[in-house]
């Protein structure tokens, strides 16, 4: 798969830690079909295991039924498969504590090569945001449609695909053009920095005349790569498009917040993580640390942020919306650093850029995905077609949508 970074993607920050989550809605979902299989052994197969989360918490629902006298089976045979050359410590404490309730191993390749990596058919598939990284690296929305037909020929009669994966609200297509601005020097910086790279070299559809990106800072129009930031731009492209930068925007953030450069780490996993003042309007407390001086904050920035904090145990706690003002600041001062060739803040600004720069989500709204699957599994050689069956089937949880089928 080309362009995929294996080594960034194994990095314990990374793996382990932030893209460790949600491993109760995946694991749920395995646990929910396993209820619905009447094989005395069955067989599952998790693509794309990460740090485990889902093979703990699967692991700890049978240990319950165990406990309970539940006619679940406990002897389950769970088959993982992970890139290659990806590796996770705490993966392999989660296989550890499996294996004491049923058999777990590990195995290497891709998804869509899922059909060759397995000796006999499973019961149970289970995948989480899948089709992104397909998409990205696996041959677009081609990669991903001869993967829905690859499915049902490793699934055994009655068996089940159990999906996690964000939830995307019904929208106008990735093509409609929008227009908006951006008047923070800190989003300029990044657009200057990661939208001409993007377009070069990942996996996108935007490749039509009408999907030119058009930029104008008072009234001319200038390359993105050019933006001045100093002034704001007024950004006409593909609502797609959009999306994408701002959601690499956001793994950009977090990923230099987790990496310590900024002489602050706020706390984005776990209880603290998600200390909400209002959820609906997406307001909370921020929960950080104050790490070691930097040269590229300065020590009027870092008593600003002091000033606007409130002690919390150990560390600092500050309202959600003044923190991101605060931190664009230092945002900035990071982008300026590693624009200008400091080696820390390049080194850092490179490793996520490899491994997330070049990635795309295949946007699709529930009836899309469902349908998709509908279609193509129909096309594959067996008798399986990959679609709900009980009003269950499709669950909504905070934010995200949960399908098995």
């Amino acid at each position: 798969m080309p362009n995929f970074a294996r080594e960034q993607k194994s990095d314990a920050g990374y793996l382990d830690i932030a893209a460790n989550t949600h491993g109760a809605e995946k694991g749920a979902l395995v646990h929910r079909a396993l209820r619905r299989i009447s094989r005395a052994r069955p067989r599952v197969v998790e693509v794309g295991p990460g740090g485990g989360a889902a093979v703990t918490y699967l692991a700890a629902q049978l240990n319950d039924d165990g406990n309970t006298a539940s006619d679940l089976a406990l002897d389950v045979h769970l088959t993982l498969i992970e890139a290659p050359g990806v590796v996770s410590q705490s993966l392999a404490r989660a296989v550890e504590t499996f294996n004491g309730v049923g058999k777990c191993e590990l195995r290497h390749g891709f998804a869509q090569d899922i059909g060759t990596l397995l000796a006999e058919p499973v019961d149970v598939v289970s995948a989480s945001a899948l089709m992104h990284e397909v998409y990205s690296y696996g041959g677009g929305y081609a990669g991903l449609h001869a993967m829905m037909r690859t499915l049902p020929t490793v699934l055994t009669p009655g068996g089940f695909f159990a999906y996690r994966d964000v939830y995307a609200v019904e929208g106008p297509s990735l093509h409609e053009r929008v227009i908006q601005s951006y008047n923070s020097r800190a989003w300029l910086t990044f657009l200057r920095l990661f939208t001409p790279q993007y377009l070069a070299e990942g996996v996108h559809p935007y490749h039509r005349a009408d999907d030119e990106v058009v930029a104008r800072q008072n009234s001319r129009i200038v390359p993105v790569a050019e933006l001045d930031r100093a002034t704001c731009a007024v950004i006409t492209a593909p609502v797609g498009l959009f999306r994408e930068i701002q959601r690499h925007y956001l793994t950009f953030r977090d990923h230099v917040w987790r990496s310590g450069t900024l002489g602050l780490t706020p706390v984005l996993d776990g209880d603290l993580a998600a200390d909400w003042i209002d959820f609906r309007a997406g307001h909370k407390r921020v929960h950080y640390r104050l790490g070691d001086e930097v040269p590229w904050v300065s020590a009027g920035q870092r008593r600003m942020l002091a000033a606007m904090s409130e002690s919390y145990a150990d560390h600092h706690t500050i309202d959600s919306d003044i923190f991101d003002s605060v931190t664009d600041v230092v945002l900035l001062a990071f982008l300026d650093a590693a624009e200008s060739g400091d080696a820390t803040c390049r080194q850092v600004w490179e490793a996520w850029l490899l491994r997330e720069g070049r990635e795309t989500y295949a946007y699709m709204t529930a009836d899309q995905l469902l349908t998709a699957f509908v279609v193509h599994s129909a096309e594959s050689e067996t008798d399986t077609v990959l679609m709900p069956v009980h009003v269950g089937d499709i669950t909504r949880m905070t934010g995200t949508t949960t399908t098995g089928s």
